[in-house]
């Protein structure tokens, strides 16, 4: 893709940003305020039953903030591809809300995207990780995630379930996401190998998040979305045997 219009040699705006975000007060002006702008149509924050300042924080020009009264992150992330519609977008990212991706890096993404893949998934088992931000049991729960779907689906060997990454829209579209809570990750991933799309990763860092993390943070919070992830890749290939 020819990213510059030489009738006014201005970058082409192709990109909507989905921020899902619950109770994010100290970190979501952080993560505004890195996003590199240049391609941005438009930042959708997903507020998803904030009782702190999320919303009042996500307001700016360039940002829209809409609510999402489903709790769940992958309810968030649907709400925001509604909301994106009207964007008439070539593509979307997913950033996370605590400031543990490194947006700055979507450029990185984004080149994949406009080389020809559908699905670009930010790594953060290939890339650098400050000391501490990714838990063992997420560790772990990355493995075996991407272990099973090596196994179960023909395609790319994923390394991480990572939240940053960016998809073409009618790629998508075409994937008919459903999951509202912890599979929406992997779905996505699985999903894309099962339409045979054209799927890559590219190693991104990974900091620290600002807050405790509802899933990894607690024994519960890990525990549900192990399940949860592991329920929907058995799924899937069920549902592909079929």
């Amino acid at each position: 893709m020819d990213l510059m219009n030489s009738s006014t040699d201005t970058i082409l705006k192709d990109t909507v940003i989905i921020i899902p975000a619950y109770n994010e007060e100290e970190s979501i002006q952080k993560v505004l305020e890195a996003i590199p702008l240049t391609r941005i149509i438009k930042v959708i924050v997903v507020n998803n039953n904030s009782t702190d300042n999320t919303a009042k924080n996500s307001r700016d020009s360039f940002t829209e903030v809409v609510n999402e009264s489903i709790q769940g992150y992958g309810a968030a992330c649907l709400r925001g591809i509604k909301e994106a519609h009207k964007y008439r977008p070539t593509n979307i990212a997913f950033v996370d809300a605590d400031f543990s991706d490194v947006p700055e890096e979507l450029s990185l993404l984004l080149y994949e995207i406009d080389k020809g893949y559908d699905l670009v998934i930010g790594s953060r088992a290939l890339g650098e990780n400050e000391r501490g931000a990714l838990l063992p049991q997420a560790i772990f729960g990355n493995w075996l995630a991407t272990f099973l779907m090596s196994i179960f689906f023909v395609g790319k060997k994923f390394t991480d379930l990572g939240p940053f990454r960016a998809i073409n829209f009618e790629s998508l579209i075409k994937l008919n996401m459903e999951d509202e809570n912890f599979g929406w990750t992997v779905e996505m991933q699985a999903k894309a190998l099962l339409h045979q799309m054209n799927c890559t990763e590219v190693p991104v860092s990974y900091k620290k998040r600002i807050g405790v993390s509802k899933i990894t943070g607690t024994i519960k919070g890990s525990f549900k979305a192990g399940v949860k992830i592991l329920y929907t890749i058995f799924k899937l290939k069920l549902l592909e045997v079929r």
